[in-house]
């Protein structure tokens, strides 16, 4: 690799070299403020980060093949940068069991069944943890971008075994398991996605349902994540006051951290209306910038802030 250009780095992955095009509005709204950026593949053998005094994780969608190799990068990366957001709040985020450590605090989450790999459970023993009816979705707690993750019908043999199959393949690698009843509202009202910069809201957004049948394994190869139809939303106030809460927790969570330059909580609405998390991002998410009147300029104050 060349030697740097810019002292800020946008780390993304092989196959975003030249990111996503999220992060194209940020990249230009970083430049108008006089903070040029190279754009650095994270698992790149012959980058020196040390060369770069911040990096911004940004692309790095590839990460969840390799989540425990992308932890060490960070770490490594910290020893000789300023990494955004840092490290052990990126290696907290990147396994989803982190949504246990907010149910504890209090926060609403999507009703959730853990299934570990260490059990060694069978096929019925998976079998009983599956609702009686309705829709449910099987996923590993480490994944990005819905990838390996499927919708099955509860009241359908057919559907049922190729969920076991689902479960008890993820099980066999080693891959620790969530199993989560299909909330159907979001069919019809989509996921409300709240960006935080610094720990003030700055946007939200729509992002469309996506999961509509079971996960097959030729549908994600080659594939970083599922294509996301969004939409400007303007987030009710009750959805504000639980993203609100979700960045406060994290604060306690991590008190030495906060504000965090980057949040995104994304909710969905339970069988009541009543928001739910699905999840928090605070690895490497689409911002949707795009998608709201001075949201890249916001992100990039911040960002040049910290510099």
């Amino acid at each position: 690799m060349s030697e740097p250009t810019a002292r800020l780095a946008l780390a993304t992955c092989a196959e975003l070299p030249d990111l996503d095009a999220d992060d194209h509005p940020l990249r230009a709204a970083l430049a108008d403020r006089g903070v040029p950026t190279d754009a650095v593949v994270w698992d790149d053998p012959t980058v020196d980060w040390g060369a770069y005094p911040h990096v911004l994780i940004r692309s790095t969608w590839d990460y969840s093949d390799r989540p425990a190799q992308f932890a060490d990068w960070t770490r490594r990366v910290e020893r000789t940068s300023t990494l955004l957001n840092p490290a052990d709040v990126v290696t907290w985020n990147i396994d989803k069991t982190y949504l246990r450590d907010l149910e504890q605090r209090g926060i609403p989450i999507v009703p959730t069944i853990w299934l570990d790999p260490e059990r060694q459970m069978n096929a019925r023993a998976i079998h009983t943890r599956f609702p009686a009816f309705g829709d449910f979705v099987i996923k590993p707690t480490v994944s990005a971008g819905s990838r390996d993750t499927g919708r099955y019908d509860a009241g359908e043999t057919p559907s049922r075994s190729l969920a076991i199959t689902h479960a008890k393949n993820l099980l066999a690698v080693g891959r620790h398991v969530m199993l989560q009843r299909y909330l159907t509202r979001v069919d019809t009202e989509g996921e409300t996605a709240l960006v935080y910069v610094d720990g003030e809201f700055s946007h939200s957004v729509r992002k469309a349902p996506q999961l509509e049948g079971p996960y097959r394994a030729a549908d994600a190869e080659g594939v970083l994540h599922r294509d996301e139809a969004m939409t400007a939303r303007d987030a009710t106030d009750v959805e504000r006051a639980l993203a609100d809460r979700v960045v406060a927790t994290l604060a306690e969570v991590f008190p030495d951290r906060a504000p965090l330059l980057y949040t995104r909580v994304d909710l969905i609405p339970d069988d009541e209306g009543n928001p739910v998390v699905l999840e928090v991002e605070l690895t490497e998410p689409s911002l949707f910038l795009a998608h709201a009147d001075g949201a890249a300029e916001r992100f990039a104050d911040a960002v040049a802030a910290r510099l």
